[in-house]
């Protein structure tokens, strides 16, 4: 196992969109170590194994909501989200999203961030 990115540089990775990890879809959690074939998160100050394949890792986690399509096996998510909905990059709280706005309050913690529709579009 390697530490990810170097001496002192953290890394972040977020389970990919389809995939059931038993992670929160759309959330970014640090990279503790990588190896070949699995990336070792700290998911709530536990390390927690995943294969490479399934997430995507950046250097920087993204200060904006990430919109997360709705998973067919969606657990305490309501119905009446509807087909998609945004998950904070502060605090990981899912909310629901009305029409399209270009920022959102994040009921929870209070941030504001843009809301990342160019992820959706490239998907």
């Amino acid at each position: 196992m390697v530490p990810p990115g170097g001496a002192g540089q953290a890394q972040w990775a977020r389970p990919r969109a389809d995939v059931n990890r038993g992670l929160r879809r759309g959330a970014w959690y640090r990279v503790v170590a990588l190896t070949p074939e699995e990336v070792i998160l700290d998911v709530n100050h536990t390390a927690r194994a995943v294969p490479r394949d399934g997430v995507e890792i950046v250097a920087t986690p993204p200060q904006h909501w990430s919109v997360v399509p709705r998973p067919r096996d969606a657990v305490r998510v309501p119905d009446d989200w509807g087909d998609r909905y945004a998950l904070c990059p502060a605090c990981r709280n899912r909310t629901v999203i009305k029409g399209r706005a270009s920022a959102l309050r994040c009921p929870r913690c209070s941030g504001v961030f843009h809301i990342a529709w160019d992820e959706v579009e490239r998907s």
